[in-house]
């Protein structure tokens, strides 16, 4: 059986729809997974030949992913690298390719809101819009020129970056004990990601005291944010039963208000 190999038409057309859809098409449930899958449409239809190697491929990609576009877009540089090994035999699992984007992208939207939204975008716009109130008419066309080649030049280098690491890294990976390790080290570390995103992002705490004792801050010497993790591992609980999750919008608001009336909230 003969090589399968992206072609660099392949590898244009991935970058172009990761730039263009990721932040078009977001979601309560997924955020920008849909997007993600949609930008692997190109490879999977090169690696792929059957109906339902291409449908399983598909699957892979619609698990919860949010990362910044520009750095982020070594992510999917490198999972182009993965799937195109995995169509060639390699021991690469969905769990591997799954818990690499989970591992690399918080650290990747981190590095690239500071440095694109907080230093980039804030020193650019520092400068033309104080050319624009000087009376400089063009300025604003000089941002949108200066910002968007940096948006571009910054996405296709990080695009290609993880594309060829990839290929340098995984093609010297042959025994599958390292690639479970891999995985498990991945996985170890989303698993890290998810939990300060819960206790970061999830602020849930009552206001209830009973006989001068504040629940709150009991349930505070128990573990930090107590009531948030446990809301979100219920939540998880509905979603792995199967629960649609239009279902478990409405119950948070049937039961938030209940708690708010009740003073429990």
């Amino acid at each position: 059986m003969s090589e399968k190999k992206l072609t660099r038409s392949d590898l244009i057309k991935t970058f172009l729809l990761w730039e263009s859809q990721t932040e078009v098409c977001l979601s309560y449930e997924r955020l920008m997974s849909l997007g993600f899958c949609i930008s692997m449409a190109p490879v999977i239809n090169r690696l792929y030949e059957t109906k339902e190697e291409r449908s399983e491929a598909m699957k892979r990609h619609l698990v919860f992913f949010n990362t910044e576009n520009n750095w982020g877009a070594f992510i999917p540089g490198l999972v182009a690298s993965m799937e195109e090994d995995r169509a060639n035999g390699a021991p690469i699992t969905d769990d591997l390719i799954n818990n690499v984007k989970i591992g690399l992208m918080g650290p990747l939207a981190g590095l690239g809101d500071t440095i694109t939204q907080g230093l980039v975008k804030v020193v650019l716009l520092a400068i033309f819009v104080n050319m624009a109130l000087d009376g400089y008419t063009f300025a604003p066309f000089l941002f949108f020129l200066f910002y968007g080649a940096y948006i571009t030049g910054i996405g296709i280098f990080t695009f290609y970056q993880g594309y060829h690491v990839g290929k340098n890294v995984l093609d010297k990976i042959t025994d599958s004990e390292i690639i479970h390790k891999i995985t498990d080290c991945l996985g170890l570390i989303g698993m890290t990601i998810a939990g300060a995103m819960i206790i970061t992002n999830v602020g849930i705490e009552t206001p209830l005291v009973i006989q001068d004792v504040a629940i709150q801050d009991i349930l505070n010497d128990i573990a930090p944010n107590l009531l948030g993790v446990a809301t979100t591992l219920g939540i998880f609980g509905f979603l792995r039963k199967g629960t649609p999750v239009s279902r478990i919008i409405i119950g948070l608001f049937v039961i938030g208000f209940a708690c708010y009336f009740l003073g429990v909230l």
